[in-house]
């Protein structure tokens, strides 16, 4: 489908209700058009974590100007699966991501934090006493790499 509008309308067909019922969960899906105005924007949102994503960010349920109560999630599996014919899950989309040099570049940073837990010996039992409840004493040094 070309327009949100248009998945809008499919979902009135499916549940009753008008167009605005629907239009704001249906430009979730279509936001990153914003960034890339060609089929790879859907990689964002549409698939298995992306229809979960739209229900934590619009609740589970929807009234309807009908009055009818509509899930969520059944409304985002409707867009994708408009959209893509199926609902991939996000490592479909990142398997066809090719891994360039620039992705795999790493800067240390200035400084590293280093952690050292020291376990307590049960035999020290002055060291013991001393010791947080997990038995263990965790210190952070700061070193210039």
């Amino acid at each position: 489908m070309a327009h949100c509008y248009y998945h809008a309308l499919s979902s009135v067909r499916k549940w009753g209700g008008v167009v605005d019922d629907y239009l704001p969960l249906h430009q979730w899906f279509d936001q990153s058009k914003a960034i890339l105005a060609d089929p790879r924007h859907r990689a964002l949102r549409h698939h298995a974590e992306g229809i979960f994503m739209l229900e934590t960010l619009f609740g589970a349920t929807i009234v309807n100007a009908d009055g009818r109560t509509v899930p969520v999630r059944l409304v985002g599996e409707q867009h994708v699966r408009e959209d893509l014919g199926v609902i991939p899950s996000f490592a479909d989309w990142a398997r066809l991501i090719s891994p360039q040099a620039w992705m795999l570049r790493g800067h240390p940073l200035d400084e590293a934090e280093v952690v050292t837990v020291d376990m307590a010996q049960a035999s020290d039992g002055a060291a013991f006493k001393a010791m947080p409840v997990s038995g263990a004493e965790v210190r952070s040094v700061t070193t210039p790499i």
